[in-house]
C-alpha cells in the first residue's frame, strides 16, 4: 500500500469512527479525496475488515434512533436506508430493531401530541390532520386507521 493510500484510509478511517458509515458514504469521501476505483476498494476492505465499517451495525443504529429520537415510522426509515444503499438482510435487521409495542405506543404519543396542537373543531378535519401527520412520518395507512378508530 502506497503512502498515498494509508494517508487515505487513516482518514477514512477516523471519518467511520466519527459515526456509522455506510459503504456509499465513504465511497463519496474517498472519491472527494481523489481516490478511485481499484484503491476506494481496497480501503472499503480495509475498513470492514478492521471493523470500522459494518452496515448491518449502521442500518441497526440508523433505524432505532430515527425512531425513538425522531418518532419516523418504518416506511419512512426504509426509505432512508435504501437510499443510503442499504437492502435485503441488513434492511430486516433494522425493521427487527423496532419492537411492535414500542411501534404502536410511539404512533399513538405522537398523534395525541398532534391532536392537542390541532385548533379545529370538526371531527373530520382533525382526523384528516392526523392521518396526513402520521403519513409524513412513515407509519402505515392501516396502523394509522386502527390506532385511531380504537381511541
Amino acid at each position: 500500500m502506497t503512502e498515498l493510500l494509508k494517508d487515505a484510509l487513516h482518514k477514512a478511517a477516523m471519518f467511520c469512527a466519527y459515526q456509522e458509515r455506510t459503504q456509499q458514504e465513504v465511497r463519496e469521501r474517498l472519491k472527494e479525496w481523489a481516490v478511485l476505483g481499484d484503491d476506494a476498494e481496497e480501503i472499503i476492505a480495509e475498513l470492514i475488515q478492521q471493523n470500522y465499517l459494518n452496515e448491518e451495525r449502521f442500518a441497526k443504529s440508523f433505524a432505532g434512533g430515527k425512531f425513538r429520537v425522531k418518532g419516523w415510522g418504518k416506511r419512512k426509515i426504509k426509505q432512508h436506508l435504501q437510499q443510503r444503499g442499504i437492502s435485503g438482510y441488513n434492511l430486516d435487521q433494522a425493521m427487527k430493531e423496532i419492537a411492535p409495542d414500542d411501534y404502536q405506543d410511539t404512533l399513538k404519543e405522537l398523534l395525541n401530541r398532534k391532536r392537542q396542537s390541532i385548533r379545529d373543531d370538526n371531527p373530520l378535519v382533525i382526523k384528516q390532520k392526523l392521518v396526513r401527520y402520521a403519513l409524513s412520518k412513515g407509519y402505515e395507512s392501516e396502523l394509522i386507521f386502527s390506532v385511531l378508530n380504537d381511541e
